[in-house]
């Protein structure tokens, strides 16, 4: 039976403390569309997006207007287009990306995701080509999103893929420096990348997963913090059940939101990805979050550990709510989409080094970070290779998002507008790890990759 205190609290979670549902993202597998004459291939990657995802963002908003439950975006994530541009070696893939933004404006879905390539353990055919395009077709186009994956647990961490992608996302930024280096906040380099997320810009439609599926990214950190609050003096462990007990009804309403996308579509449901995903708007922050359990500013010494925490807890939460979560499921940390994270950054009482550590135990790792514009290709690999190490060893998803801002200095500022938000250039040290980087190789996978 329903409760009417149940009703209100969902309402004013929704009306008062930023609840809502991020995304709903369809996955549409292109495998069928692969064909050596290229134009060929785009004419029915375009067919076929526009035909399964005609009605997309009517239904995403039909939905929101019957249950009163914001759907923030709507979008798609596509089968990696490095396995389409195989197919035909001699032809530029930016032709690929070309054909997704105008089938994404077609639509009307905020982004794609998927100009992508899988490269853990080396470059198949199709790859090299799709990862050198990557600046060229982020500059072209304005709705589409790339993702590299350059390791896993299994596989170890390709580090000629590390070399690469350094330079792609200074090129990147390079080729949209007119535009605050957009194109850089559109690329994310990944370790232990998801086949099934839903959140942007490192969503792609994996090739285990079925032709065509709903997946839904929730989110709440205004939610979780407003409970914290409420509940005044009490112990950690009394904090990690709130969190949990929070968690659990935020993935309802997410579940709730899937279950009639999937059904009115006549697409499967997928997964519900439980990540607490801010914003710049005031009190939907996950930095406001752990300084509502007890921290004078985000990046103080116990970050670490609140965001642990919480982390863990909305895990716990969520899966007592869904039997379907997927894609990344904790908590983002993206310092120009967080009020909060802004606020510590520009104090410097978040740094660089500081947010390594906690990417250890949180969803994504370093991500919409502002660096300096002179900052040098084999610096941006470094950062990479960390980053890529702690997913590896630990056997989570993490993540590299930075954007080099072209001509600017540290402490100057980006802004992005929107849900990229802006915020501080950060400090980074620059002291040369080229030549670890130019070694290439791979780094062998740990022990614990040995579990068959």
């Amino acid at each position: 039976m329903i409760n009417s205190h149940d009703i209100l609290e969902t309402i004013n979670m929704i009306d008062n403390e930023n609840l809502d549902v991020r995304t709903v993202t369809m996955g549409i597998s292109l495998l069928d569309c692969i064909d050596e004459d290229i134009d060929r291939a785009c004419e029915k990657v375009y067919d076929k997006i526009c035909r399964y995802a005609k009605d997309l963002v009517k239904t995403g908003e039909s939905i929101s207007k019957d249950y009163g439950i914001p759907i923030i975006h709507k979008r798609i994530a596509v089968t990696p287009i490095a396995m389409l541009a195989a197919a035909c070696p001699t032809k530029n893939p930016v032709k690929f990306a070309e054909t997704l933004d105008r089938a994404a404006v077609q639509v009307g879905v905020n982004f794609v995701g998927g100009y992508s390539a899988l490269v853990h353990k080396g470059f198949a055919p199709g790859d090299y080509a799709l990862i050198e395009s990557i600046p060229e077709a982020l500059a072209m186009t304005e709705r589409v999103c790339s993702s590299v994956n350059i390791g896993t647990t299994k596989a170890g961490i390709n580090m000629d893929a590390v070399a690469k992608m350094g330079k792609v996302i200074r090129k990147s930024a390079e080729l949209t420096a007119d535009r605050e280096c957009i194109g850089a906040a559109k690329l994310v380099v990944f370790c232990n990348a998801p086949e099934d997320n839903p959140f942007m810009a490192g969503a792609f439609h994996g090739p285990g997963e079925p032709d065509c599926v709903i997946n839904v990214g929730v989110s709440g950190p205004g939610v979780v913090r407003a409970a914290i609050a409420k509940a005044g003096d009490c112990n950690i462990t009394e904090i990690a059940d709130i969190v949990k007990k929070t968690a659990f009804k935020i993935t309802r309403a997410g579940m709730l939101v899937a279950g009639e996308a999937s059904k009115r579509l006549s697409v499967p449901f997928g997964i519900v990805d439980l990540s607490l995903a801010p914003t710049p708007a005031i009190g939907d922050s996950v930095a406001h979050i752990l300084e509502e359990m007890g921290l004078e500013e985000c990046g103080a010494y116990g970050t670490t550990a609140c965001l642990a925490l919480l982390n863990d807890a909305v895990k716990k939460g969520g899966v007592m709510a869904s039997s379907h979560v997927g894609g990344l499921s904790g908590a983002f940390i993206p310092v120009t989409e967080d009020a909060g994270m802004i606020d510590a950054a520009r104090s410097k009482t978040l740094t660089l080094t500081k947010l390594e550590a906690m990417t250890a135990v949180c969803s994504v790792g370093l991500d919409m970070i502002a660096i300096p514009g002179n900052t040098p290709p084999d610096v941006i690999s470094g950062i990479i290779a960390d980053e890529a190490a702690i997913g590896m060893v630990n056997s989570k998803t993490t993540a590299v998002r930075l954007i080099p801002a072209i001509g600017k200095e540290a402490g100057e500022e980006l802004n992005f507008g929107g849900l990229l938000g802006g915020g501080p250039i950060m400090d980074v040290n620059m002291k040369s790890p080229s030549k670890f980087i130019s070694r290439g190789g791979r780094i062998p996978a740990p022990m614990q990759s040995l579990k068959n």
